[in-house]
């Protein structure tokens, strides 16, 4: 999993987080931060989830598990997490300049990658 943060996440978020600043440059105050708040979520929608988990499940050799319940335990895990994504979305992206942006939901996705592996158990 380290090794596909730092090289598959580590150069499609950045670019994401970039596409983000472009399409809110002309918004301004409560409309700007809804949007971005709106648009780093829909980012980390339950495919992103279902995807980490198929990574999860290839690195520990459980292919007999990788199946389409995958899908529903990334959306019931996107679902109970809005909220505490919407705080943490938020505050990377209007409070954090672009540059800190990538470290910042880097230390939010390692805590959310723990959630995730725990998604399984919650919501299986």
């Amino acid at each position: 999993m380290v090794l596909v943060g730092a090289t598959f996440y580590a150069f499609e978020i950045p670019n994401y987080f970039d596409w983000i600043v472009k399409q809110t440059n002309n918004l301004k105050g409560l409309k700007a931060t809804l949007t971005k708040t709106g648009l780093a979520i829909a980012y980390f929608n339950p495919l992103w989830i279902a995807r980490h988990l198929l990574f999860i499940k290839l690195f520990s050799g459980q292919f007999e598990a990788i199946n389409f319940s995958l899908l529903e335990i990334a959306f019931w895990s996107f679902l109970v997490n809005i909220p505490i994504s919407f705080i943490a979305n938020y505050i990377i992206q209007n409070r954090f300049k672009l540059k800190w942006r990538f470290l910042g939901s880097a230390i939010f996705s390692a805590l959310m990658a723990i959630y995730y592996a725990l998604s399984e158990t919650f919501f299986s």
